[in-house]
């Protein structure tokens, strides 16, 4: 009798019965994977850039707001670069904020000019009949009406926080003070004129010829000394209050000063981006008093 052998199973499967899979190469998996994850980064970087560059090509408008140098027209103050031929008169009451120019006198802007002849003289000279007398021109209307005080660079100056209180001299110092009869509102009334340091700015001068100015912080009205020292510490330019027809009154000497009402007296006090009770240094021009 013959022995039989064990027939070989051919791919006989490893022992946990898992069978290799031959018909694909190894670790193709894998590499699917990693390809998709590198496609993924690639695009994502793609993006970032293309977003980075239309937000750097197109950026959002920011609104800022202007800053007026010192010197600039103000609601009410006056500009002595440029004067008018008008004579127009500030606005009345509390809303005579619109700026006003100095005006020229009224013969100077209703006098018509003579057309030049043909020699290019101003005025041809009349012709005498012999035997008359040259005829005298008549005087003219203007000059023989009374002339009226120059009223059109008064001013009165009056606190935004106490509508109806005003800058007001009283013993040599200038307060915050309520209307109170004509000596007051006489007081009350200051005629604006070039700056004595700058031209640019403002100086505000009394009706018996004081000029306002600092000293040891504290605004007063003195006469005018002539000296350097004078002329900066009664020299105030115009900066911006934040305010709707209000502005801002710097000194010229101390830049980073600007006047302000302190217990209703006028002084000189530091202002700047940390300043409270921004009110206190706002202050508008309107009509004079007096």
């Amino acid at each position: 009798m013959t022995e039989e052998k064990p027939r070989l199973i051919p791919n006989q499967p490893w022992e946990n019965g898992w069978a290799p899979d031959t018909s694909r190469v190894p670790g193709t998996r894998r590499l699917w994977m990693a390809g998709t994850l590198a496609l993924s980064v690639v695009a994502a970087c793609v993006t970032a850039i293309i977003v980075t560059d239309r937000q750097t090509a197109d950026p959002v408008p920011v609104a800022k707001v202007p800053v007026p140098s010192p010197g600039s027209t103000y609601p009410g103050l006056l500009t002595f670069a440029s004067p008018s031929a008008s004579g127009a008169t500030p606005p009345d009451g509390k809303s005579g904020l619109s700026s006003a120019q100095p005006a020229t006198s009224a013969s100077a802007a209703t006098t018509p000019t003579t057309a030049p002849d043909d020699k290019g003289s101003a005025s041809a000279p009349a012709k005498e009949t012999p035997g008359k007398p040259a005829a005298s021109p008549s005087p003219s209307k203007s000059s023989a009406a009374p002339t009226t005080p120059d009223r059109s660079n008064l001013r009165s100056i009056e606190a935004v926080n106490y509508p109806g209180r005003y800058w007001h001299v009283s013993g040599g110092l200038v307060k915050l003070d309520p209307v109170a009869g004509s000596e007051s509102r006489e007081d009350s009334t200051f005629t604006l004129v070039p700056g004595l340091s700058n031209g640019s700015c403002y100086s505000f001068k009394t009706h018996d010829g004081k000029y306002l100015r600092h000293r040891n912080f504290v605004l007063r009205a003195d006469r005018n000394d002539g000296s350097s020292l004078f002329k900066q510490d009664a020299t105030f330019c115009a900066g911006y209050s934040g305010g709707s027809g209000a502005a801002l009154l710097q000194s010229v000497n101390y830049p980073n000063y600007a006047l302000r009402q302190k217990d209703f007296q006028m002084r000189l006090d530091p202002y700047g981006y940390n300043t409270t009770n921004r009110q206190d240094f706002s202050f508008r021009v309107v009509a004079p008093l007096a």
